[in-house]
């Protein structure tokens, strides 16, 4: 990156070629512009791999996101209307049921409630499920290849 950047300084010319490229490297450290790389040791190269480690899973936790998001989008887009947030307790365990909208009316409202249940105690009723599913009935979302978007959706959350 420092040959490239110098190269274009020297003779503003993006044109690449190995001659140049060296001539560019003996001018730059026969004039001293060059900075010794530095490797750290000890705690400090532990928390470069941490931090490495980190954005890797930042950046896949984002490409999950944005692929529910657009799962939402296709299959079920009425889902948002009625959990805010899909990445709550109660919505990631209404979409752990691997339903799609119209199977999800054939359910009853009891055995929701109970899958619901498991994991939050408070703030679910039978009136978030009923709203849930009435908007599952009319829901506009694909109706195609439904076994493969399940397998999609089992995957995305397992992630």
């Amino acid at each position: 990156m420092h040959v490239k950047k110098s190269k274009e300084l020297d003779d503003n010319s993006p044109a690449k070629n190995d001659v140049k490229d060296a001539k560019v490297i003996a001018q730059l450290v026969k004039d001293g512009r060059y900075a010794v790389p530095s490797f750290p040791h000890g705690i400090y190269a532990e928390l470069r791999e941490a931090m490495k480690i980190r954005e890797i899973l930042t950046t896949d936790l984002c490409m999950v996101q944005a692929r529910v998001h657009n799962w939402l989008d296709r299959y079920f887009p009425e889902f948002l209307t009625v959990f805010k947030d899909w990445e709550c307790k109660s919505a990631i365990q209404m979409l752990s049921l691997y339903l799609m909208p119209n199977e999800l009316v054939e359910v009853s409202d009891e055995a929701l409630l109970q899958h619901l249940r498991a994991v939050t105690k408070r703030g679910l009723g039978l009136g978030r499920i009923q709203n849930l599913k009435e908007a599952a009935s009319r829901s506009v979302g694909i109706r195609e290849g439904t076994e493969l978007a399940k397998m999609e959706l089992k995957l995305m959350l397992t992630q």
